[in-house]
């Protein structure tokens, strides 16, 4: 399977919202602060763009 990469575009999500709430590990934290600070995005918008992309191209094994 070939790699794919998330582009971060200037596009704002709209519609109905809802809070979540997760742990992360620290070092994450660190990696998406830094997207962050390299994108002018809030940790809010990387972390549901990262979300929408896995969703998207999320490939699941079964285990018969």
């Amino acid at each position: 399977m070939a790699k794919k990469k998330l582009v971060i575009t200037a596009k704002k999500y709209v519609g109905e919202t809802a809070v979540v709430s997760a742990r992360l590990p620290n070092d994450l934290i660190r990696e998406i602060d830094n997207i962050c600070e390299m994108t002018g995005r809030n940790r809010n918008e990387v972390i549901q763009m990262c979300l929408e992309f896995s969703v998207e191209n999320i490939e699941i094994e079964r285990q018969d």
